[in-house]
């Protein structure tokens, strides 16, 4: 760590490891103007209880902490303000269910076939889902006594064996397939929102129902330790708002940004209303929480921005796989602080676990590491040295900072990230062995692949062209 001086303060300024490790000897890192202050923290808890809060086609850049200007967020900013932002923050699929299962599983899901979206509700009721043969993260901190609930998206599967309540949630308030509208609870019959196993007239402002339920599921579990995965399908089509959030945004004069920016508007009031019961029950301190999307965001259907990385959903560009991703548990984490080196989604499990003595599976490759020791310094190395991607004939490997992509029509292209974070310049030909160890690495992994469960190894080749990496993506109800 000494090397790489990887730590920043919110303002930028890079953190020597012995200045690090001191501020964190001294209780935590906060953050007052440029100024770092020690204060006094109780104990690390033997267990904090855990929210993991994942947005739905959020962009790179649509975050106040992430540059964005036009669209105040200052709920969601907190959790970076008051803890860890990770610049080079992954998603193992450019896609809404395949890293849902990633991050289910703390595993590539690749690896047990999860590798496409399964299409509209009506067609994949009884053939999609998680394998039965994969562990969850609720059923990991249920084995370590938590109270666990889903309040959301699930896309994991329609069937009875596949339901959140059969995979190691408690509790469930949301809707199991891939989209939903925001203001009709009864438009698709086929993927209605659901009360534990049952269908519910909701009649809120969907984002607002998800709220509702989130915090009321932290006051019922307050005296006990809780997993919350709460998976708003915020900011993701269709674009629909009401007027009293349309209203926070008067002079956007693009009628989709606008729209995005009103949900964008709602989604950072949910979580406002969640970490404020967390605070006003007293468990702030003692309460991991993290917050990331499921993929970049899909520009041309959304108005979401992905800037400076080029491309979007559906694309292993950077655009479509690295994604806002922040982590807070103040008697732990550092607070303030910028963290460069690469992280993904499936860490998220291995970190919950470890922190809440939960067992992770030892009978399967497991691809998620516990962070915590690299963001406290009592790891000075690496979390990952290289990271992977598949999607039908996309295929992506970063090590470092280099990161080759390969698809049909351009061969492989390989990119020097720390200089061209917007991958506009191919540098194969000037670092053939750089591309000949990272092409190794790749086919090294997909020998270690199954093949897809549904869809086809082509779908890929069908969601990108043009010059800022794809065209315009179908967002049919479910598709996505």
């Amino acid at each position: 760590m000494s090397d790489s001086r990887i730590f920043r303060d919110r303002c930028g300024n890079r953190l020597p490891r012995r200045e690090f490790l001191g501020l964190v000897g001294a209780g935590a890192l906060s953050v007052a103007g440029c100024r770092l202050l020690a204060q006094d923290e109780p104990p690390p808890p033997a267990k904090p209880s855990i929210i993991v809060i994942l947005a739905d086609d959020l962009g790179y850049a649509d975050l106040g902490c992430q540059g964005c200007e036009d669209v105040p967020t200052p709920h969601i900013d907190s959790v970076a303000q008051g803890g860890v932002r990770f610049t080079n923050g992954y998603v193992s699929a450019p896609l809404c269910s395949p890293t849902r299962a990633g991050l289910m599983t703390g595993r590539y899901q690749e690896r047990f076939g999860h590798e496409f979206n399964p299409g509209p509700a009506r067609f994949a009721a009884q053939s999609f889902g998680l394998p039965l043969s994969e562990i969850t993260m609720a059923n990991v901190l249920k084995g370590a006594e938590y109270a666990t609930g889903l309040v959301g998206k699930w896309h994991l599967g329609y069937a009875e064996a596949m339901h959140p309540m059969s995979r190691g949630f408690d509790e469930f308030f949301g809707f199991l397939g891939g989209a939903h509208s925001y203001v009709d609870a009864l438009l698709d019959r086929n993927n209605p929102i659901m009360s534990g196993r049952e269908p519910v007239d909701e009649r809120s402002y969907l984002t607002d129902a998800f709220a509702r339920e989130a915090v009321a599921f932290v006051d019922r579990h307050q005296n006990e330790r809780f997993f919350l995965y709460l998976a708003p399908n915020a900011v993701h089509a269709p674009m629909e708002a009401p007027p009293e959030y349309l209203d926070r945004f008067p002079n956007e004069r693009d009628p989709i940004r606008r729209k995005m920016a009103a949900k964008l508007s709602a989604l950072d009031d949910a979580v406002g209303a969640v970490l404020g019961k967390v605070a006003a029950i007293g468990h702030r301190h003692d309460t991991l929480v993290f917050l990331l999307s499921d993929n970049g965001g899909p520009t041309p259907s959304n108005g979401s921005r992905n800037t400076p990385l080029r491309g979007y959903k559906a694309q292993v560009y950077e655009g479509g796989i690295r994604i806002p991703f922040l982590a807070q548990w103040p008697d732990r984490l550092p607070a303030g602080v910028v963290y460069d080196n690469p992280v993904i989604q499936l860490d998220i499990l291995a970190t919950a676990a470890a922190a809440a003595g939960g067992a992770i599976p030892s009978d399967r490759v497991m691809d998620g590491v516990d962070l915590a020791p690299f963001l406290t310094g009592q790891n000075a190395g690496v979390p990952h040295e290289t990271l992977l991607w598949r999607m039908g004939d996309q295929h992506a490997v970063r090590r470092g900072n280099w990161k080759l992509v390969r698809r049909p029509d351009i061969g492989g292209v390989l990119y020097d990230l720390s200089q061209d974070v917007g991958e506009t310049t191919d540098r194969a030909a000037e670092q053939p062995d750089v591309v000949t160890e990272l092409t190794q690495a790749l086919t090294q992994w997909e020998s270690e692949l199954k093949d897809p469960l549904w869809g086809g190894r082509g779908a890929g080749r069908a969601m990108g062209r043009g010059a800022a990496g794809g065209r315009r993506l179908r967002h049919g109800r479910g598709q996505y």
